[in-house]
């Protein structure tokens, strides 16, 4: 198929949909086992769901959707689209304050919640706002009055279509497919509008990385949430590739879905990487004898071939007979299938990502922004260099500023933030976006050194906004300055310095305070752990600039042991 062809999403479906043996399963529930849509049902639920909201809305109006993975989800995006709105994702680990924001910032027509627990957080604020013309819930709202919302279910249940009949569309390449929230350094959080061709775009970029791998009917799990950038590519290729689309239950039950589906693809975030990681490596740990030297040659003999280092004739039968004996084993806990593992959201470490790639779990690192739709760079399955995050995408141009920010230019780079001009003319320059990463370009394998920007990213790949969180702290009469840390790491601690006045309270009444604050905040925000500081932050000590910002990277550095600590104590406990 040639993406670079097509004018937008919805015609990647419908191209690939007539392609497709209708009666063929498309998308599949692992919470909901009975819950599969064929390519015919997908193509006309999406006719029926569109219509529907066609009814609320015209071109360029947004609909927000709230809901965990599910095949809805991929039809209620479609079906927005098809009615000419515009998606906006929303994690459903916000809280009733998050969804206030993008409520009131992007004004949604119609607002799509997955079950009552969604619409619990969401019924205080639809009644107060008059451009929300409908609610549409994947599921009965228990309790609550038909007037109020309408159930999916009752939308799908008469359709009346032709199956051959593909709509006719209106849609171009440059026009929004999407608006992506993502955490701004001022706090609020900005929205990303994505184009058609931008996601097409890094579409194309992508089957090029996964051609080596695409079977007739290429089977991915998803879990990481649709809402996230990255997954929300992630389902048009897999459109693009007329994949079987698993949807998992939750991250605990990942292990098990993998095994119930036999994924040969599937994306991750760095944190579940770091964990498999730890869960195989201890166990490796408890082997002694023979066993043990199985695998230590399995790990030697693996990186030698990820390195590109010749293996000697003894190696080379060594390495054959660990492939039947430890790498085959280890694959088969992941359903059997397993063909790659690809990383995004976050930096994968080096050591984890060389141990995953030599006991036979190949795994390709790569990096990208909201703001790029996401993927800027990937590596390739036959030339992996875990150290880096391969080279630029297909259609992606890549510089090096003078102070080394990495500067990205192609159709895949976002329009702008949604009502915020000011934001997207400090990222947008000339065409290019400056990304606020730090990093340099060897052989065209692009390499990341560091960040300029002030933003936390969990192992999860979330965008988390420090200021946020310490403006939080500041605005309670305890604490006069505060710095949160917790980049790549499970969860965030805080450094403060009290008020004068306060100096002598009790750990119990700062306890509280702190618990009051993390009310505020959604889970990934919540503080868990503290060090109190006497001396406060200055332009004299250098901890300030003269325009009283502070100097994260000189605090950071200052208190990186004491900040360490407090994760080695919260892991003794």
């Amino acid at each position: 198929m040639q993406l670079d062809k097509l004018n937008n999403l919805l015609e990647l479906f419908f191209v690939q949909y007539q392609k497709q043996d209708k009666n063929k399963i498309f998308l599949s529930s692992l919470k909901e086992p009975k819950k599969k849509f064929s390519w015919a049902q997908t193509f006309s639920s999406i006719i029926a769901l569109s219509s529907e909201i066609s009814k609320y809305i015209k071109k360029g109006d947004r609909c927000l959707l709230i809901s965990e993975n599910r095949p809805e989800w991929l039809i209620s995006d479609l079906s927005i689209m098809l009615a000419q709105g515009i998606t906006v994702p929303a994690y459903t680990t916000y809280i009733e304050k998050d969804y206030e924001y993008m409520i009131d910032d992007c004004q949604p027509n119609i607002v799509f919640v997955s079950n009552i627990e969604q619409f619990n957080k969401i019924k205080n604020l639809t009644p107060k706002k008059d451009f929300i013309k409908r609610i549409i819930s994947f599921e009965n709202l228990e309790g609550v009055s038909d007037n109020e919302y309408i159930n999916l279910n009752k939308i799908l249940e008469n359709i009346n279509y032709d199956k051959n009949e593909v709509p006719i569309l209106n849609i171009s390449r440059h026009d929004p497919a999407c608006i992506i929230y993502t955490s701004g350094t001022q706090g609020n959080p900005k929205g990303v509008i994505l184009s058609h061709g931008g996601i097409l775009s890094n579409c194309e970029g992508a089957i090029e990385i996964l051609k080596p791998l695409i079977s007739d009917q290429t089977r991915f799990l998803t879990w990481l949430p649709l809402s996230h950038s990255y997954e929300h590519t992630v389902q048009f290729v897999q459109i693009s590739v007329a994949a079987k689309i698993f949807y998992a239950e939750s991250i605990e039950k990942l292990i098990n879905n993998m095994n119930e589906c036999k994924p040969q693809i599937m994306t991750a975030v760095p944190r579940f990487y770091q964990n498999l990681y730890q869960k195989i490596n201890s166990n490796f740990n408890k082997s002694k004898g023979f066993k043990k030297k199985l695998i230590n040659q399995t790990i030697n003999l693996g990186k030698k071939n990820l390195q590109k280092q010749p293996l000697n004739i003894f190696e080379n039968i060594m390495n054959f007979l660990v492939d039947i004996l430890v790498r085959k084993k280890i694959k088969s806990q992941f359903g059997g299938s397993l063909k790659t593992f690809v990383s995004g959201g976050g930096a994968l470490d080096k050591e984890v990502g060389t141990f995953l790639n030599a006991i036979g779990l190949p795994t390709l690192q790569g990096y990208g922004l909201t703001e790029t739709s996401p993927v800027v760079s990937c590596n390739p399955i036959h030339e992996i260099r875990v150290e880096t995050v391969g080279p630029p995408f297909k259609g992606n141009e890549v510089k090096i500023a003078q102070d080394g920010e990495i500067l990205v230019k192609g159709e895949n780079v976002m329009l702008g933030y949604w009502n915020n001009k000011v934001e997207t003319n400090k990222v947008l320059k000339d065409g290019w976006l400056y990304t606020g990463d730090i990093g340099v370009l060897e052989e065209n394998y692009l390499k990341i050194t560091d960040r300029k920007k002030d933003i936390l990213i969990s192992p999860g790949g979330d965008n988390i906004s420090p200021v946020k969180i310490e403006n939080e702290l500041v605005n309670c009469d305890l604490i006069d300055q505060a710095i949160v840390y917790g980049d790549y790491k499970p969860y965030l601690v805080a450094l403060i310095v009290l008020n004068e006045d306060k100096k002598n309270i009790s750990k119990y009444e700062i306890d509280n305070q702190i618990e009051k604050i993390n009310e505020k905040l959604s889970k990934i925000e919540k503080i868990r752990k503290y060090i109190v500081s006497n001396e406060r932050f200055s332009i004299e000590n250098g901890m300030l600039t003269p325009t009283l910002k502070l100097k994260r990277y000189k605090i950071i550095k200052k208190y990186k042991k004491e900040f360490e600590n407090l994760y080695l104590k919260l892991q003794k406990n």
